[in-house]
């Protein structure tokens, strides 16, 4: 029985020190891949440079600074389709890094479709800003602090002798109790938007968009490199897309990327 259990003992020490082992080894070949890359890129070789951000990318290692310099790698190297796609990505990690937003709108200015968005409501435009202003965990961050701040102010109610606290207390305790529910309703509208919308990035040069999901399809449309659309259904490779002028079609998923 001890010798079962000193084997048994052994070999979860094995395992752990093995898990441990790797997980060090892909940290390390993450940052040096990151490093190389980064040279790569300073050194304009581009293309090498876009192969070992992908392969981080391969790993399951994410961050809008990866996608930032995947991005201005692509863009560089003429791609800017997949330029846009990559800076899309960094942006649904970082809602708020200027530096990618800025890029971003310099490479849309390098598309060849130019679509006027169909008009909405302005409670709805305001809305759709407001809840995209953050990511869902950026509107999870806000609403814990805010609840230890209505939380905070009842003990602080509790336990405070003057009535002069006690009254601050109970104000900043009603303040923050209305924007603790204000902000679990944008969280979960964040979270609800990033599960139910899919966006895509046309990646191809150009492409004629079919009325049906299939190639004998006739062509509808055409778009280009860059454009973003709605992705609303699948059948098989196919994906109908919608356009924010409302067009409607059909492409397969090789010449697009999802945000």
């Amino acid at each position: 029985m001890k010798k079962n259990i000193i084997r048994i003992t052994s070999t979860l020490l094995f395992v752990l020190l093995e898990f441990s082992f790797s997980t060090n080894l892909f940290a390390q070949s993450a940052d040096d891949l990151m490093a190389e890359a980064n040279k790569h890129y300073q050194e304009q070789n581009f293309d090498a440079a876009i192969e070992l951000y992908n392969k981080i990318l391969s790993q399951g290692y994410e961050s809008s600074a990866l996608f930032y310099n995947l991005g201005n790698s692509y863009f560089k190297s003429g791609n800017v389709g997949k330029a846009i796609l990559s800076y899309e990505k960094g942006l649904k990690l970082s809602p708020g890094d200027d530096d990618i937003a800025f890029n971003l709108r310099i490479a849309n200015a390098r598309t060849v479709d130019k679509i006027t968005e169909l008009p909405k409501l302005f409670i709805v435009e305001w809305w759709e800003r407001l809840i995209t202003l953050l990511s869902t965990s950026g509107w999870a961050f806000v609403t814990v602090i805010i609840f230890w701040i209505f939380l905070a102010s009842i003990g602080l109610f509790i336990f405070a002798r003057k009535i002069n606290i006690q009254k601050i207390s109970l104000m900043i305790g009603s303040f923050s109790m209305a924007a603790f529910i204000i902000s679990v309703v944008i969280l979960i509208s964040r979270y609800n938007h990033e599960a139910v919308t899919n966006y895509g990035i046309l990646t191809e040069q150009i492409y004629s968009v079919k009325g049906a999901p299939d190639v004998r399809s006739n062509d509808i449309f055409v778009i280009h490199e860059g454009i973003k659309f709605t992705v609303e259904d699948q059948v098989n490779e196919w994906y109908k897309i919608r356009l924010v002028d409302g067009k409607v079609g059909w492409i397969p998923k090789n010449v697009f990327g999802f945000i």
